[in-house]
């Protein structure tokens, strides 16, 4: 593991040292298992009374702790900086440049000099793949797809023809890119399938994680705009588009052809009806059932879905039924009422 002093560190981030800017760090853990050499971090003073009792040389700290007796590097947002000083000290895997002898590339598909093809990876008549991108391993790539520069496919990812990945994606183990929609018409006594020849256009900076699903467009394009994270177990459904820099949390399912915007949050296992339209910055609580259009800037949660206000208002008055139901109860004996 690499070894950086907490002067190095604090110019990485644009940070200041209170304490020693010569002190040697090793690595990075959290307060209850660091251990001399290590950096922690503490983003409030729960956190920072536990850092300051812990073996850990240095403090990783947002806001005006007072000097300790451990060095500090202050700095303006605690979790910011956590996910920029990790890398340090946890660098990924690098790939050498080249295909395996074990993977199975077609004569016409553009391979960078720079990208690595992994053990028993399949590339498709066409593909073009960019520098600097990996596939791990076991990866399929159908044709006519495009791979983007950095972007890397860990195992078992399989991206249907005519799929297209932008720059710096990264798409985890068993995820499916372009499969077709499901989409289907009844035809007297059985339904008819819908052919699905459109693609999924996935943007830069995009993560995609493991065994999520997003089938291709019945014609057109599904969409993934830059910047959006995608987590597991996610399926998205045919033409749907979700916005830059959106979070899309696990077991969510999207259905086809809604348009979702930008900065969404989408907690999990929401599921969200087809053709409808989510605004710009919308909160959808977990587990929410969403049937309707929702403005820009709204949260919404419950099932079927509705305005937070609303939703619990609701709960609230239902939190209040076995209580009124005992005095309507109590009300209905002295009245002399029958019982239901």
């Amino acid at each position: 593991m690499p070894t950086y002093t907490t002067g190095q560190i604090a110019e990485r981030i644009g940070a200041t040292v209170i304490g020693d800017p010569d002190l040697p760090l090793t690595g990075f853990a959290p307060a209850d298992s660091a251990k001399p050499g290590d950096l922690t971090f503490a983003e409030n003073e729960s956190y920072f009374a536990r850092a300051k009792q812990s073996a850990a040389s240095a403090i990783l700290v947002a806001g005006d702790f007072p000097p300790d007796a451990k060095t500090l590097i202050r700095v303006t947002n605690a979790r910011v900086a956590f996910a920029q000083v990790l890398p340090l000290f946890f660098p990924e895997p690098t790939f050498t440049a080249g295909i395996h002898p074990s993977a199975v590339v077609a004569a016409t598909a553009q391979v960078d000099p720079t990208a690595h093809i992994g053990p028993h990876c399949v590339v498709g008549e066409r593909v073009k793949i960019g520098p600097g991108a990996v596939l791990i391993s076991q990866v399929y790539v159908g044709d006519d797809c495009s791979v983007g520069e950095q972007t890397r496919l860990f195992p078992h990812v399989t991206l249907y023809q005519r799929s297209h990945l932008g720059k710096r994606v990264r798409i985890h183990a068993g995820a499916v890119i372009g499969a077709d929609g499901f989409g289907y018409v009844f035809d007297g006594s059985e339904h008819r399938k819908v052919p699905q020849v459109g693609q999924v256009q996935i943007q830069d900076d995009v993560e995609i994680g493991a065994n999520t699903t997003i089938d291709r467009a019945a014609l057109g394009a599904t969409i993934i705009c830059k910047g959006t994270k995608i987590d597991n177990l996610v399926q998205i459904a045919h033409n749907v588009t979700i916005g830059e820099h959106s979070i899309i949390v696990a077991q969510v399912g999207i259905a086809g052809s809604t348009k979702i915007g930008a900065y969404v949050t989408v907690a999990g296992q929401a599921g969200i009806a087809g053709h409808l339209r989510i605004g710009d910055r919308v909160t959808l609580a977990a587990q929410s059932g969403v049937m309707h259009h929702i403005p820009e800037g709204q949260k919404w949660m419950g099932s079927p879905a509705q305005p937070d206000r609303v939703t619990k208002r609701q709960l609230l008055a239902i939190e209040r039924l076995p209580d009124l139901l005992r005095r309507v109860h109590e009300l209905e004996r002295r009245l002399g009422e029958p019982e239901a």
